[in-house]
């Protein structure tokens, strides 16, 4: 016999497990768990497939997030030093890292655009908003996004399995005294 928990209460029970990840040292990230959540539901749902397409996406766009806060540190000042100078040379950098992030995306390992995006934001919120295990590292930014985002599809996955948990067994008195009937396929031992 199986009991049945609403997919509100499953989901809430996954999620309240990850915020014990916010506290001191780890300090994750994990609105990414839940952005990567709700978009394994928008591919169809939890499955190998879609997780397998989800954490390669969101780990290639933390990786190109990676290399446009690089680039911005190499030329950040070209064009000058004022605040107009910096968001033109930062204008170029993003124009650059987007097209290749999108021309990338018409190779099929890749082609889950959507979650490139979610993990190149989140690793900009998590280096600039000095999240993860050594903020301000922009080696454990990545580190941190690319987990978190990679917990989405399994957080999906435990709140569908949670949702069709079996019961406790009964206990043998209960047996005994006929209070339990067996369900299809079972026998009373």
């Amino acid at each position: 016999m199986r009991i049945r928990l609403p997919h509100e209460v499953s989901a809430s029970i996954v999620a309240f497990a990850t915020v014990f990840l916010l506290m001191s040292p780890l300090n994750m990230p994990t609105w990414a768990i839940f952005i990567t959540w709700a978009g394994t539901f928008l591919q169809g749902g939890p499955s190998r497939s879609n997780a397998i397409a989800m954490v390669t996406a969101t780990t290639t766009g933390a990786a190109f997030g990676v290399v446009a806060v690089l680039l911005n540190r190499e030329t950040g000042t070209m064009f000058g030093t004022g605040s107009l100078a910096r968001t033109l040379a930062l204008a170029v950098v993003i124009f650059a890292v987007n097209g290749t992030l999108l021309a990338t995306g018409r190779l099929k390992p890749f082609a889950l655009i959507p979650g490139m995006f979610f993990g190149f934001a989140s690793l900009f919120a998590t280096y600039f908003g000095g999240f993860g295990y050594d903020g301000g590292n922009l080696g454990a930014a990545f580190v941190s996004a690319a987990a978190m985002c990679a917990l989405g599809p399994l957080c999906a996955t435990l709140g569908i399995r949670l949702m069709s948990a079996p019961a406790a067994a009964p206990a043998p008195e209960a047996r005994e005294r006929g209070e339990v009937t067996p369900s299809a396929g079972e026998t009373l031992a």
